[in-house]
């Protein structure tokens, strides 16, 4: 039988990479975990995201008009797991760096994009958001997070 659960189950055998996606708003710090995203041109340099309308975050960021993005280390799960909590204190007990537009960023991450919202179109029970990376750094080589049937893990470094 075609459920949404065995959609996502069969969703779920896609291996995907984690990021954070974090933003500096009027009054606050905000920020969600995503794996639904993805490079969609490099002229212009455009990315891809997914955000559910569920999400309390999403609106927040949203509003700013820009957010970065940090790839996620295999060390840093315990963060994915963090900005995936609803009413966590996320930016807590952490150090963050900032992009040249303000918006957070962790230091040791393997490299981040600085974003500024281009289109978000309604898409069933998510935003598409379509982004133009304005600024962009690479961070030393490391093993990023995977996402892989509901479970996170770290890419087998013999493939790096």
């Amino acid at each position: 039988m075609l459920t949404q659960r065995s959609f996502r189950d069969v969703l779920g055998r896609f291996t995907t990479g984690v990021v954070l996606v974090t933003a500096r708003t009027e009054d606050r710090l905000a920020g969600m975990a995503a794996n639904s995203f993805t490079s969609v041109s490099l002229d212009p340099p455009l990315i891809a995201l997914c955000a559910a309308h569920t999400s309390t975050t999403w609106p927040l960021i949203r509003s700013s008009g820009g957010f970065a993005v940090t790839i996620l280390s295999d060390h840093h799960e315990e963060v994915c797991r963090l900005f995936s909590t609803p009413g966590a204190d996320r930016f807590a007990g952490r150090t963050w760096a900032s992009t040249p537009s303000g918006h957070p960023v962790l230091p040791d991450g393997l490299g981040w994009l600085d974003c500024r919202i281009q289109s978000v179109q309604r898409a069933g029970d998510h935003e598409l958001v379509i982004a133009e990376a304005v600024d962009w750094n690479v961070a030393a080589a490391g093993v990023p997070l995977i996402f892989h049937s509901g479970r996170y893990a770290g890419w087998p470094p013999d493939f790096l």
